[in-house]
């Protein structure tokens, strides 16, 4: 019995220590992306496009500020996953993000404001959005939306994520509900990896999930 016990004992400290470390390895991991970036392993060499248009004037190409601008907000916000209402700005100015705030920081660094110009898009296509009541303060957040405003204002490329060379950092990608940017940097295969906000499990912002999140439905670049 003395020995029965004994066992007992031992199983339950075991259990209660192996709970203990999967207790700390969620709280570390729930919430706690990192930026933590992929090297770029692509041996091959894909000459990076620098396009023409300096939309904010600052002397940095729009491709370059979209990619750095996306970098920036993912570095100083740490955004964790949640979808909130912003009533007072529409923008997200707290702790908090989703898929789309990636992209529209991204563009606001390359002087496109994304909110102001979805609005203005929506206004003049109604048909095209089939929203029953715009709303400036969340509109430019929402997927359904921007594969219609993007369709409309930005260069159309393909979605064939094997034809590498036309997949360039700073392109957006959107996929049925998600959205993301496309990283300069690549895999072995010289696929670029996605630069994105996918939800609360994520390890990083960057990951090599651009073929593997899904069929893009949209590739786009702002300026040539």
């Amino acid at each position: 019995m003395k020995l029965f016990r004994k066992r007992a004992v031992i199983v339950v400290l075991a259990l209660l220590i192996l709970c203990g470390i999967g207790a700390i390895s969620v709280y570390f991991q729930y919430q706690h992306t990192s930026t933590k970036r992929l090297p770029d392993r692509y041996s091959g060499h894909i000459e990076k496009i620098r396009c023409e248009t300096d939309h904010d004037g600052d002397g940095v190409d729009d491709q370059t500020d979209i990619l750095d601008g996306a970098w920036t907000y993912l570095n100083e916000k740490r955004p964790k996953y949640k979808s909130v209402y912003y009533a007072a700005t529409g923008w997200s100015n707290d702790e908090y993000g989703v898929c789309t705030d990636v992209v529209a920081y991204a563009l606001l660094a390359a002087g496109y404001n994304l909110q102001e110009l979805v609005d203005a898009d929506i206004k003049a296509h109604p048909d095209d959005y089939d929203i029953e009541e715009p709303d400036a303060m969340i509109d430019f957040r929402r997927v359904r939306n921007l594969i219609v405003y993007f369709r409309h204002t930005a260069i159309s490329l393909t979605t064939d994520t094997s034809k590498i060379a036309e997949w360039q950092g700073g392109d957006i990608v959107i996929y049925k509900s998600h959205i993301g940017l496309v990283s300069d940097r690549r895999n072995k295969d010289g696929v670029p990896y996605l630069i994105h906000h996918s939800g609360v499990w994520q390890s990083r912002y960057e990951e090599d999930m651009l073929a593997s999140w899904g069929e893009p439905v949209g590739h786009f670049r702002i300026s040539q």
